[in-house]
């Protein structure tokens, strides 16, 4: 995950006199909210990935039938800790395709440098998750598009996001009944600070400060632009252009087309699948708090410190299963990065929905035992618990291997970009068991840090494993 070195993103949490501000930081009085964060295209805080979907089975070590089996739900397990994947999407690629694998119960641990990140991760696997006959999946499937890479989103969108947010607002507090609805989510490794900070996340998304003012995406948008390009903001379609065809064209991403990888870089709204006139209610979920100097003092800052470079296209707009989408005609993509991003999108939910309607025949004796009377080859367990999503203490990376219960826990290791290698060098001895691979992030991303290169190692007892040089 990319982050400006030598800063902090203010995680943010508490409230004071109904003004959003970071918990850390509740001492401050005031308030301001800030257009410009870093001067680079990334900003210090990422919300959507910069590297495809991958799943995590096909990178993970296999499954060892001599291996005893996980004995309260009689599957092998692998566990997976990530860090830095900001966006969820390895995870529900990899739940989208189990059905290709033997069957695995799957512990996804999560390390975010922001508590942001872990509410976006929570609204989006609860809006894959839900109940096919509440939200249909093409509605499923726009509405996930819109708030995961839109700086906009549409009214009936922006309802939705309240209301989901209201609900884990209620539910983080309240262990038992998140447990209960929310089966597949464990906060318990959490401080409370950070519960109590996740929940006025929560809070500000369902609307806790009234009005636009409270985060004029639109604004912050446009001066963030501004900060970026300088003295270039008036040839910034100019620009625009230069960037996608000489850094992404040139790195594989042909498949961004001129027109929408311009409209992002105006207006923020990567997948306009209405009019264009629909989108005009602020995006919450990509806001976040920093502290900043303010008349000579220091103060919790809301603004949008996200990537303005290379957009939300390459997470699963440039690679495809229906080698159809990736056709060319004279030369030129036939489907645009959009297009194919729905294309994805719209099946991985229709294969994670399987969690979804086993939840909802889990209450149904027949279909219960229908379901395990006659179970296909390589399917995923039939119930919602077939996979955990673990959240772990913000910054734990450098003390988590002195936890006895992580050494030596981990089949796979995933890396963002950015990440320090004084980071890894305790986690890899320690929290990866024998033969456990590190898997790296490689971007398409705008950095300088791409000049870095990858090779190949072996480490005792580690086997081959991966390590990125010039960080």
């Amino acid at each position: 995950m990319w982050r400006q070195r030598g800063e902090k993103c203010g995680a943010v949490g508490g409230e004071r006199g109904g003004q959003y501000v970071g918990f850390s930081e509740c001492l401050f009085r005031r308030v301001m909210t800030t257009p410009a964060g870093s001067g680079r295209g990334f900003g210090s805080v990422s919300w959507w990935g910069l590297s495809p979907a991958l799943d995590l089975q096909a990178e993970s070590p296999p499954v060892d039938p001599d291996s005893q089996a996980d004995t309260v739900h009689s599957t092998p397990e692998l566990d997976v800790l990530l860090l830095g994947s900001v966006d969820g999407r390895h995870l529900l690629r990899t739940l989208s395709r189990a059905k290709l694998w033997p069957r695995r119960r799957f512990n996804f641990f999560v390390l975010e440098n922001n508590l942001e990140a872990v509410a976006r991760h929570m609204l989006i696997f609860s809006l894959a998750l839900e109940d096919p006959e509440k939200m249909g999946l093409q509605e499923r499937s726009e509405t996930f598009l819109e708030v995961w890479g839109n700086a906009l989103l549409r009214p009936p969108v922006a309802a939705f996001v309240r209301a989901q947010a209201d609900l884990l607002a209620h539910l983080v507090p309240e262990p038992d009944r998140l447990e209960e609805q929310l089966p597949w989510l464990s906060l318990r490794a959490l401080k409370f600070r950070e519960r109590d900070a996740l929940e006025a996340v929560f809070r500000f998304w369902a609307g806790g400060e009234k009005g636009p003012e409270a985060f004029p995406m639109s604004r912050l948008w446009d001066s963030r632009l501004r900060h970026y390009l300088g003295s270039r903001y008036d040839a910034r379609h100019g620009v625009s252009d230069w960037d996608l065809r000489m850094k992404l064209h040139d790195r594989g991403a042909q498949v961004i087309h001129t027109q929408e990888f311009r409209r992002w870089r105006d207006t923020g709204v990567a997948f306009e699948l209405r009019d264009s006139s629909a989108y005009h209610v602020p995006n919450r979920t990509l806001a976040s708090g920093r502290l900043l100097s303010y008349r000579g003092e220091r103060v919790a800052a809301r603004g949008y410190w996200g990537d303005i470079a290379t957009g939300p296209f390459v997470a699963f707009g440039i690679e495809a299963d229906d080698e159809s989408l990736l056709r060319t005609s004279n030369g030129q993509p036939v489907k645009t990065a959009g297009e194919i991003t729905q294309h994805n999108v719209t099946e991985l939910l229709r294969e994670v929905a399987a969690w979804g309607r086993a939840r909802a025949s889990r209450g149904d004796p027949e279909e219960q035992q229908r379901s395990e009377a006659s179970p296909e080859p390589g399917t995923p367990a039939p119930t919602p618990e077939s996979f955990t999503v673990h959240f772990l203490p913000l910054n734990s990376a450098e003390t988590l291997h002195h936890k006895s219960c992580y050494n030596g826990r981990f089949q796979l290791l995933y890396v963002a970009c950015g990440t320090q290698t004084p980071v890894l060098q305790p986690l890899l001895p320690q929290c990866l068991g024998s033969q456990s691979p590190l898997l790296p992030q490689l971007s398409l991303g705008l950095s300088s840090v791409l000049t870095a290169g990858w090779s190949i190692f072996s480490a005792p007892s580690l086997g081959p494993v991966w390590h990125l040089e010039g960080t």
